[in-house]
């Protein structure tokens, strides 16, 4: 054991000191001049079509610089593990329906994060509720209300199926009939949140040479960056993505959010920076 040099012997953690002072920058600790705040407008319906958003008001009041929906965007979806398996089905703001309760809809960007939240609620949207579903079996069945209507049909006749993964090993049924002992059961598990001790937070900023700075807690850098130079319509080569140290993701942090796109979007608005920090609501809600 003496002849090792790492085995059985104390590595100090390089990042521990930094830590246990309180010296650790996150992304939710990051403050740039000029800084603005992002909130996001969130949907309170499972399913619905949107008639017309009317973000008149919020655009008025004194402190708010940006307002964004939708129709600000390119319209270019995207999606976790993108292949041609699973095509790409979230839109960085909803376009014309909400698939879910808390789905981005609109963005704002104020002086303060009391006049953002504040915008949020004059920011007037008219729904059209639709059937949802709630139950997975339930959303399986052929005659199910459709989530996602223009998504590849994946397997027919199912309308909400995501994608599809198909593998095998050797012959199953003549593994079943030599086998000993069959056990079939029926397993259900409850929803889960990865629960990080950071929420979801982010810090865009556009400068006048058209390059976007985003940091970011996340786990996926690269992916992000390719994520929003795609549907931001901007040159990969002008978008950074940096990682600050993370406070806890367990896998929730790696594909794009909405928020990191708001985010960014509304600095290209402003010509800001912008920051976003999610809600202990909003992790529940929406990632």
């Amino acid at each position: 054991m003496e002849e090792l040099s790492f085995v059985g012997k104390s590595v100090p953690r390089k990042d521990g000191m930094e830590k246990a002072t309180g010296r650790a920058l996150y992304t939710v600790d990051m403050v740039l001049p000029g800084m603005l705040w992002g909130k996001i407008l969130r949907s309170p319906y499972p399913h619905a079509k949107i008639l017309n958003i009317d973000t008149s008001r919020a655009q008025r009041l004194p402190g708010v610089k940006a307002v964004i929906t939708g129709k600000d965007t390119l319209g270019i979806k995207h999606g976790f593990v993108e292949t041609p398996r699973y095509p790409p089905d979230q839109y960085p703001l909803a376009m014309d329906r909400v698939r879910y309760i808390g789905e981005e809809v609109a963005a704002v960007a104020a002086i303060d994060e009391y006049i953002a939240e504040e915008a949020l609620s004059l920011i007037k949207v008219d729904y059209e509720e639709l059937p949802a579903v709630f139950d997975p079996e339930e959303a399986m069945r052929p005659d199910a209300p459709e989530i996602h209507p223009s998504h590849p049909k994946v397997r027919e006749p199912y309308k909400n199926i995501g994608g599809k993964t198909e593998t095998g090993w050797g012959d199953i049924e003549k593994g079943f009939a030599e086998s000993y002992l069959v056990r079939e059961d029926r397993f259900e598990g409850q929803l889960r949140t990865h629960c990080y001790m950071e929420p979801q937070a982010t810090l865009a900023s556009y400068d006048l040479s058209g390059r976007l700075n985003v940091w970011t807690s996340s786990q996926g850098p690269f992916i992000k960056r390719a994520k929003l130079a795609t549907t931001l319509g901007l040159p990969f080569s002008n978008v950074r993505v940096l990682k600050a140290y993370v406070g806890g993701a367990y896998g929730g942090k790696i594909d794009l959010f909405s928020h990191e796109f708001c985010a960014s979007l509304l600095s290209i608005k402003t010509g800001r920076p912008v920051k976003i920090v999610w809600t202990r609501q909003e992790v529940f809600e929406a990632s």
